[in-house]
């Protein structure tokens, strides 16, 4: 109840996003309606899927590592950013992060992506903003090193690997949602690059 009380709004998205997700899971239709389908958005069918495929998970996998990272950063990101503003920073780096996807495969009928990925990259990179010199790092890797070490070093692997990885793994939308969240924090937040420069 004190978490939702001081984050009401990350509250509210983590719920919707795992009861979204868990209904999927039994219920194939969800999926077919939520998916993003570049091929048919940049047709202007289901436009409204760049916001649900971000409610909507792969697997058990893919939703218990994006909300175990949303869950470790949004609530607190919402006391330091403002509770209108977090919802602005999630729904449109949502939006945003998918952009790039839709004109990548506008012609492949076949290709789909879901999941929150991109905006939980803007919530994390909205963090480092304000937290520089905080501890960050992988469950697989648990060593930790400061956020902005850890940032540089996720924007240079996701850019890499949207070039060259083969995973299946939408890594455009991991990208373009952490640069969103970047951008979105200094326009809501003007102080934050003096104060991320202050940090050190």
């Amino acid at each position: 109840m004190e978490i939702f009380m001081a984050s009401p709004v990350a509250s509210i998205i983590f719920a919707i996003t795992l009861a979204t997700s868990l209904w999927a899971f039994s219920n194939e239709n969800i999926y077919a309606n939520f998916i993003l389908n570049p091929y048919g958005v940049s047709r202007g069918q289901r436009v409204y899927t760049v916001i649900t495929s971000g409610l909507i998970h792969k697997d058990w996998n893919h939703l218990f590592f994006n909300m175990l990272s949303y869950y470790f950063f949004a609530f607190q990101l919402e006391v330091l950013l403002g509770h209108w503003q977090f919802a602005l920073l999630y729904i449109v780096s949502l939006i945003l992060s998918d952009l790039p996807s839709i004109q990548k495969h506008k012609e492949d009928i076949w290709y789909n992506s879901l999941g929150a990925s991109g905006a939980i990259s803007a919530v994390i990179f909205s963090f480092i903003m304000f937290s520089p010199t905080s501890q960050m790092g992988l469950i697989f890797i648990p060593i930790p090193i400061p956020a902005w070490i850890f940032g540089i070093l996720y924007l240079v692997y996701c850019h890499f690997a949207s070039k060259h990885a083969r995973d299946n793994v939408n890594h455009d939308a991991h990208l373009f949602g952490a640069l969103s969240g970047i951008i979105i924090t200094f326009a809501l937040h003007h102080n934050v690059i003096n104060e991320f420069i202050q940090k050190f």
